[in-house]
């Protein structure tokens, strides 16, 4: 994966976001909004990934607008990322056998791998937030769920609507401690059946979340899906990196 770089590499707050070739142009416009409201103390790698529906969804589904069906590939994605940043200089410093302690060598099993095992990398130096929009907000929240890595989830206007995703939150407790959701006011308003539940299921997730114990957030932007898409995924990722502020 083609991996761009923002902010302070020094810093000890890592925000990791799968993004598009379409997202791109935007990331300058995202990270000014997140120094000017919580400060540089950060480092951003943007991942682009190249087959959207393909490389985020956590499971095969049909197609839910166009042609194109969701191939499940979410677990190889994450997999994939989890050795990326341990093979990079982000995690250099603590991540060898000798310095890596006993607790943040337990395994964890990605069910969409075929079982192979990925070695989960801990958190003791370095607090690493995940995020993304649309897709990609849907992946950052099923990461959570996979791993224990990431402290908190940053999912900006996220395809919640996504089938079975709400029933798969039920059905387990997700592992970050703080957790943002956003949407726009009128996404909802859609003819697609599929995508028109995105209201309805993004309150469910985070009553869901709240009732968990998780420190959590729902916030509403004005306008569609694909309004100011830079700027919701800054508030995101500004939220989570702002510490502890009570359940929204």
């Amino acid at each position: 994966m083609k991996r761009y770089e923002y902010g302070n590499p020094d810093s000890a707050n890592v925000l990791v976001q799968m993004i598009g070739e379409h997202e791109v142009s935007g990331m300058e416009k995202e990270i000014a909004y997140i120094r000017e409201n919580v400060g540089d103390d950060f480092f951003l790698l943007a991942y682009k990934v190249e087959d959207w529906n393909m490389e985020l969804s956590p499971w095969q589904a049909p197609a839910v607008f166009g042609d194109e069906g969701f191939g499940g590939g979410a677990g190889e994605t994450l997999k994939e990322l989890l050795q990326n940043l341990r093979s990079d200089n982000v995690l250099s410093e603590y991540t060898n056998d000798e310095a890596v302690s006993e607790k943040t060598k337990d395994k964890i099993v990605l069910p969409s791998t075929g079982g192979k095992e990925v070695t989960g990398l801990g958190r003791e130096k370095k607090k690493f937030f995940i995020g993304g929009y649309s897709l990609a907000g849907l992946f950052a929240l099923w990461a959570a769920y996979q791993t224990d890595f990431f402290t908190g989830v940053a999912a900006a206007s996220p395809s919640i609507w996504f089938p079975g995703f709400v029933d798969y939150m039920k059905a387990g407790k997700i592992n970050a401690d703080r957790v943002y959701l956003s949407l726009g006011n009128r996404e909802a308003k859609t003819r697609n059946p599929v995508m028109a539940t995105v209201a309805d299921c993004i309150e469910m997730s985070f009553d869901l979340l709240r009732k968990q114990g998780v420190t959590s957030v729902l916030e509403w932007n004005e306008g569609n899906h694909f309004k100011d898409a830079d700027i919701r995924t800054a508030k995101a990722f500004s939220w989570v990196l702002s510490g502890p502020r009570g359940r929204g």
